[in-house]
């Protein structure tokens, strides 16, 4: 159990981030082939990339906290010791943490809404409740990520360890 928890801890946002490029990426190929070579296209076809673009960059936002790839300022963090740089990204992720809850909350009253309503898409007619949950869906991930990497964070200024910083793109 504890592998397939740890694989799932390291590669969850991955796997989804490439199901549903791919899923975009498949039926927009599909679709311009369609309208350029049979002048013909289809309301689902649309559909289908926008709601898999919506998961894509939602699932993307956490699997950059996880990484601590999302842009940042980070003059001030090279400049101080290695436990003020955790104290920090301490309090940067107690206020992503405090803004996620608050967009989780809000955004599962929207889907709770659409579920009461039964609310469907207009060209597949599948409930809308399956393509509004990314937004709830996508918070729920970043809420656990930001506790993750507060944890981590933690751990790094009580042993006095330096901060996991992630991948710098340029150097």
């Amino acid at each position: 159990m504890r592998p397939l928890l740890s694989t799932l801890d390291k590669n969850l946002e991955r796997w989804a981030l490439l199901v549903f490029y791919t899923v975009l990426v498949t039926v927009m190929a599909v679709e311009v082939v369609r309208r350029e070579v049979f002048a013909y296209s289809s309301i689902w076809g649309e559909e289908v990339v926008r709601y898999s673009f919506i998961y894509l960059s939602w699932i993307g936002v956490a699997a950059a906290i996880k990484e601590r790839a999302h842009i940042r300022i980070d003059i001030i963090t090279h400049l101080v010791p290695p436990w003020a740089k955790s104290v920090i990204y301490i309090l940067g992720d107690l206020v992503m943490l405090a803004v996620a809850v608050v967009a989780l909350y809000y955004s599962y009253e929207t889907v709770a809404v659409s579920w009461k309503f039964g609310s469907v898409s207009h060209g597949l007619r599948a409930p809308m409740v399956w393509f509004l949950s990314a937004v709830p869906i996508g918070f729920a991930l970043v809420v656990f990520r930001l506790i993750q990497s507060l944890l981590r964070d933690v751990r790094a200024l009580r042993s006095g360890g330096e901060v996991y910083e992630g991948e710098r793109l340029f150097d």
